[in-house]
């Protein structure tokens, strides 16, 4: 590192200390409003992992620690000089905390309510404009195409549509994969986590310190939460968390330099399980939101691992997909992200094949 990242790091450790304090504090009162407000997970199908009542929406105490201590950190360090914006500027920080906001308050309502799938969805593109009205937009994508001389980036001229288009996809997949994944106790906040570090700490690495404050930030706030989700979970993160980590992780990884193949591969496992999953349900003539019991994480309980030890493995794949976007190149984050979804979808179509079509209920 730099001398100037070194000297970023330390305030980007604090920031990620204090988010972790205050969403670790947070969690008991988000557990308390659930059982108050009757937020509660029933184990009342064979696809519940749990067999005990768990509170829901305990992504609040992740949402309200990454909004507060995010805020706070980033006018403390810009307004004292020690960090600078660069391009992250005040409509897009809006953009960001406050989508963050917008996200939680519609995962909540689901959370509360249970409403359709057709009006989560609905509610997810409506939350994607938040980044596009304030200029975060996907302009280029890598082009594995490109001949000698030629531009390895493809450019979308922003009156085509297209950015906008693209970030909006972009944002309602992210939030999506997040969801397919939410199935054993602390996976996809764990996910998140090692996601949302390794976005920080290339954000460091390239000079961008107001992005990787932001990412230490949303770190912090899923590891203060993690311990109170982690099996045996005495809250689920609930639709809540999921839309609001789901939104800041589209966000962040679009914001400065775009770092949106670091994403994907870091995430490709709950990206793989979403794709595969939509396509059987399609393959079966169901509805890509119909719900069932052949998500990645449950193969691995049907091969006999524990709820931990499942939960362990993925994280082990994820972790080890950050490490090689820290060092390989965007052609070849690119190209491993490819293969993940091959190799990954005919393992997920083997494990598929070995046991009977699993079962539909009512929870996604």
């Amino acid at each position: 590192m730099s001398e100037e990242e070194l000297r970023n790091l330390p305030y980007i450790l604090i920031a990620l200390v204090a988010a972790s304090i205050v969403s670790f504090a947070l969690s008991p009162a988000a557990i308390r409003v659930a059982h108050r407000i009757g937020a509660i997970d029933q184990p009342d199908s064979d696809r519940r992992i749990h067999r005990e009542p768990v509170a829901r929406a305990g992504g609040w105490a992740v949402a309200v620690a990454f909004v507060l201590v995010g805020a706070a950190a980033i006018w403390l360090t810009t307004s004292s000089g020690l960090v600078s914006l660069g391009r992250v500027d005040a409509p897009k920080l809006a953009a960001l905390l406050g989508g963050v906001l917008v996200a939680a308050i519609i995962g909540f309502i689901d959370d509360r309510l249970q409403i359709r799938a057709r009006w989560q969805f609905a509610g997810q593109i409506a939350l994607a404009l938040i980044p596009v009205s304030a200029g975060i937009t996907i302009g280029f994508v890598y082009n594995p195409l490109a001949g000698p001389g030629q531009s390895n980036f493809l450019l979308f001229a922003p009156s085509s549509g297209l950015p906008a288009l693209i970030t909006v996809l972009w944002v309602v997949g992210m939030i999506n994969s997040l969801n397919f994944i939410d199935g054993l106790d602390g996976l996809s906040s764990g996910i998140a986590l090692i996601a949302v570090s390794t976005l920080g700490v290339l954000s460091l690495i390239q000079g961008e310190a107001a992005v990787a404050l932001l990412c230490g930030v949303l770190a912090g706030s899923l590891a203060g939460f993690l311990p109170w989700n982690f099996y045996p979970a005495r809250v689920f993160t609930g639709t809540t968390g999921v839309m609001a980590v789901g939104y800041a992780l589209a966000v962040l990884s679009i914001l400065g330099t775009a770092k949106y193949a670091v994403a994907l591969l870091v995430l490709g496992v709950p990206i793989i399980d979403a794709f595969w999953i939509i396509i059987r349900r399609l393959a079966h003539k169901k509805s890509p939101f119909t719900p069932d019991r052949g998500h990645v994480h449950h193969r691995l309980l049907d091969l006999g691992l524990t709820h931990r030890s499942a939960v362990l493995v993925i994280y082990g794949i994820c972790g080890a997909l950050a490490v090689l976007s820290l060092v390989l190149s965007t052609a070849q984050q690119m190209y491993t992200f490819a293969g993940f979804v091959v190799g990954g979808g005919l393992l997920l179509l083997v494990l598929t094949r070995r046991r009977p079509e699993p079962r539909t209920n009512r929870s996604t």
